[in-house]
């Protein structure tokens, strides 16, 4: 399955997030580290899930880039 993971960046550090499982979320000094770490957080939040006897979400969230033109 392939989850859409949403990135942003602070002021000193990166956060991620998967909008199809709330919850599951990442912080990393770097673009790098917090990819690594979201990828890490997705299968342990996933793995809880399935421990915990409840149903893993389908992946249905889409992200789309728009360019604006000022």
């Amino acid at each position: 399955m392939r989850y859409t993971v949403v990135i942003e960046k602070g002021e000193t550090s990166y956060g991620a997030y998967v909008p199809d499982l709330p919850g599951c979320v990442a912080v990393g000094e770097t673009l790098d580290e917090v990819k690594i770490l979201i990828a890490e957080a997705i299968e342990f939040h996933l793995e809880a899930m399935l421990e915990d006897g409840l149903p893993i979400p389908q992946p249905t969230s889409i992200a789309h880039e728009v360019e604006v033109l000022n």
